[in-house]
């Protein structure tokens, strides 16, 4: 099953692509996962939250949902991303935008393979976590 990159509503235009398949790839055999149908959505701010609101009744921008199909072990996904906001992180963490995207994108994908962010100690992990994934980019 495919990893596939769509772009709505933006001019946004995703570098090195066929690396970052391999790199997703990549941790899901390190999580011991299979990789099924991951469709990661490139948006806008206004998009997700229209996304937000009507799907998860949140009204507030965010940078990633992930809409989790996964079956057993098998990862299968539509992991949705606001390019405004993480270029709006990005400027604010003082990081370059493709390296606040990676790991946004690896968030996403980590949710998949059981990780969550919900306490203090889920999130400490998942930033330890998105950290070790970077580093094998």
């Amino acid at each position: 099953m495919p990893i596939t990159f769509i772009t709505q509503h933006t001019g946004f235009k995703l570098k090195q692509g066929a690396k970052i398949k391999t790199w997703i790839k990549k941790i899901v055999e390190l999580e011991k996962r299979q990789q099924g149908q991951l469709n990661f959505v490139f948006t806008t701010d206004k998009d997700l939250l229209k996304i937000n609101q009507q799907f998860l009744k949140h009204n507030t921008f965010t940078d990633i949902i992930t809409f989790d199909y996964t079956e057993e072990k098998t990862l299968n996904a539509d992991i949705m991303i606001s390019v405004d906001r993480v270029g709006e992180n990005a400027k604010k963490l003082k990081l370059e935008f493709q390296e606040e995207l990676k790991r946004v994108m690896i968030h996403g994908v980590l949710h998949l393979c059981g990780y969550k962010d919900k306490t203090k100690p889920d999130s400490t992990l998942m930033r330890k976590k998105e950290d070790w994934a970077l580093k094998k980019y």
